[in-house]
């Protein structure tokens, strides 16, 4: 089958549904249909020919959405489609879902993980280095219960493993994929997450919340099981026109490699492409922005920011990894834009040395330096 044809299979399979459901259900099912369509500028300082030509402009992604909701049944999913040096089209999430009631729901499927801030920490096109380890914004197959009532939120689930491409016995985990999830010859299995968050306040609105992690890394060569395990502590505040988040992550991975193998680094993988992390680190966010309302012309707000993340790794011959985002949002409808400066040292995306930069890097006080614009339409 060819590439293109590839692609478009889940995009009709996903419309088949939402034109089908009027047709089986006795009464009319809420739907709605959503996405977006993005563009990407990037200058990065440590690319000569990306300097020379004055940067580079192009497609970055379209993606579709699909809410649906009968009775007490719920439908949320989400596709993307990359350039195939990207990873090309992935399902970002998509899970079914019983609401109980305004308290209670069940989501099964390919569910978003709760740990930390939700969905993610920062303001920026680069979102933080929690991000690239696996630890934000990430997706994974198995069932979650969630419980709503006053301040509280809480969370509980069982994910059976990472999204699963490929069901062969020795298959590694494919790359193409959005979220960061343990790759090589290791494997995420049988992982148990909860959280809970509690908010209070109306002009200072807060919260502050707990997440625990614990799971097996299954090793496809020794056939033994290795051990995962994370916690994390977040605070936020909303007041007037601006917000703070702060979070304090530890992970810890165990693999059970071959004898002589190194332990103290980790094969993850995303966007089509793998890299080695360091398998045990902490690390740390904070982001601060400040809304402006325009509502004039075609311009309705102004978001200024700064996301500051470090990774403090646990092995002392390893360089630790930072990371921060200056810049701004600006909203025109249903357009949205990220001005970004984008500053990194021993960071994967924010520098030359691809496989190495989140484990044990390079010893230096230089920082590369992307400036970022994205402009996206969202519908």
């Amino acid at each position: 089958m060819r590439y293109k044809e590839r692609l478009l299979l889940p995009l009709f399979f996903i419309l088949a549904i939402c034109f089908a459901l009027p047709a089986v259900a006795q009464d009319k099912p809420e739907l709605k249909l959503g996405g977006a369509l993005r563009f990407n500028y990037n200058y990065s300082d440590w690319k000569p020919s990306n300097r020379k030509r004055g940067g580079d402009f192009g497609f970055d992604v379209f993606r579709l959405n699909v809410d649906a909701a009968y009775k007490k049944l719920t439908l949320a999913a989400e596709y993307r489609f990359y350039a195939s040096s990207s990873g090309g089209g992935m399902l970002k999430s998509g899970w079914v879902g019983y609401q109980f009631n305004d308290m209670h729901q069940l989501q099964l499927g390919l569910a978003p993980v709760p740990f930390g801030i939700q969905p993610y920490t920062s303001n920026s096109y680069f979102f933080n280095i929690n991000y690239y380890l696996g630890l934000e914004d990430d997706s994974d197959m198995g069932i979650k219960y969630l419980y709503r009532k006053g301040g509280w939120e809480m969370a509980f689930a069982f994910f059976k493993n990472a999204d699963v491409l490929d069901f062969g016995d020795q298959s590694e985990v494919s790359p193409d994929r959005y979220a960061y999830d343990v790759a090589g010859r290791n494997k995420e299995v049988n992982q148990g997450n909860a959280q809970v968050i509690y908010h209070w306040g109306k002009k200072w609105k807060q919260q502050i919340g707990g997440s625990v992690m614990y799971g097996g890394l299954y090793n496809l060569d020794t056939e033994k099981m290795g051990a995962r395990s994370a916690f994390a502590l977040h605070y936020m505040l909303d007041v007037n026109r601006w917000n703070l988040k702060a979070q304090y992550t530890n992970y810890q991975m165990r693999p059970k490699n071959l004898e002589g193998e190194d332990r103290r680094t980790v094969s993850v993988a995303a966007y089509g492409a793998p890299y080695q992390i360091a398998a045990k680190a902490s690390t740390y966010s904070a982001t601060l922005s400040y809304t402006i309302p325009i509502y004039k012309g075609v311009l309705d707000e102004i978001r200024l920011y700064n996301d500051f993340s470090m990774m403090d790794k646990r092995d002392k011959e390893f360089n630790d990894s930072y990371q921060n985002v200056t810049g701004c949002m600006l909203s025109m409808g249903s357009v949205y834009t990220y001005v970004d400066y984008a500053m990194g040292k021993n960071h994967s995306w924010l520098g030359s040395d691809w496989d190495n930069a989140f484990a044990d890097g390079i010893a230096s006080n230089h920082w590369n330096v992307r400036f970022n614009i994205n402009i996206g339409y969202y519908f």
